[in-house]
């Protein structure tokens, strides 16, 4: 009971809760704990899973690409009209909920999710002809996030790279995460999978590739370097850097200079800056 007359009284005496402000905190809500998203639906081994309008589209423009499944929303199968047509594809249409719950909830696949098999691996002899006449080889010494290995593939198509090596085991997955980040280029650039990294770099040299590693306490910048020759392009992990065995196994170790503010760079933004400058020096070399 209150001693208020009902003329007085608070919207909240009754009840004895305060609207939001009366007190300075925050609406009263009963606390309901969420239910972690669904994880992605799997799939076998032999089958990769591409989703998001450029990844898709690059891939159905790819004749290497077996398509086992293409399941499209309506504003997905407009826009690849042309493309479904030419290649002959059956399409299974389907709602956006439904792709959420096959690909996870989190998942921003715009429509689109293509199911392929895995493109033909190229020997690192391949790569090597390849970069006498074109740009460097990119190598990457554990470097395991897929947005960035997205990245990394994405300047690498931009600036002509030969090609990237990899080990099958600490490496990104050549998927979805990564495809929708390297935004087609995982159809342009050829990728060479190695079990041991070391092993694959005295190969190259062998075969007259000379390795750079990108090392940020390197006594030599990157804007010093002769880019003459056939180049490899080795770029260190997340956070770690290279390895101690791999920077052994170059053949230089260059830094990109910066100021002394911040001195560190993300590896994906390193390889393109690097790229860009090999490409630039080549040129201009001409």
């Amino acid at each position: 009971m209150t001693d208020k007359p009902p003329e007085t009284r608070r919207p909240w005496d009754k009840s004895g809760r305060k609207p939001y402000g009366a007190h300075g905190g925050k609406p009263w809500t009963k606390h309901r704990p969420q239910r972690p998203a669904a994880p992605p639906e799997p799939i076998d081994d032999d089958t990769v899973r591409l989703f998001g309008a450029h990844a898709v589209e690059a891939a159905l423009a790819n004749d290497a690409r077996v398509i086992k499944k293409l399941a499209l929303t309506e504003n997905g199968e407009r826009r690849l009209a042309e493309l479904i047509a030419k290649r002959g594809i059956t399409v299974e249409r389907v709602l956006p909920k439904e792709l959420d719950r096959i690909l996870g909830a989190d998942t921003v696949h715009q429509g689109m999710m293509l199911e392929t098999g895995h493109l033909p691996e190229p020997e690192l002899a391949e790569l090597a002809e390849r970069a006498v006449t074109g740009g460097p080889l990119i190598l990457f010494d554990q470097i395991t996030d897929p947005h960035n290995g997205g990245a990394i593939l994405r300047s690498a198509a931009a600036f002509g790279a030969a090609g990237i090596v990899m080990t099958r085991r600490h490496s990104p997955p050549l998927n979805g995460t990564l495809a929708k980040s390297a935004s087609g280029a995982l159809e342009l650039v050829p990728i060479a999978l190695v079990q041991n990294l070391a092993r694959a770099m005295d190969e190259l040299k062998g075969m007259g590739v000379k390795l750079i590693g990108l090392d940020g306490s390197a006594a030599d910048t990157l804007e010093d370097e002769v880019f003459t020759g056939t180049i490899g392009l080795v770029l260190g992990a997340e956070g770690k850097g290279l390895r101690q065995l791999t920077a052994e196994n170059c053949d230089r170790l260059v830094r990109i200079a910066t100021s002394d503010t911040l001195a560190s760079l993300n590896v994906s933004n390193a390889a393109a800056i690097s790229l860009h400058w090999i490409a630039t020096a080549r040129a201009r070399a001409r």
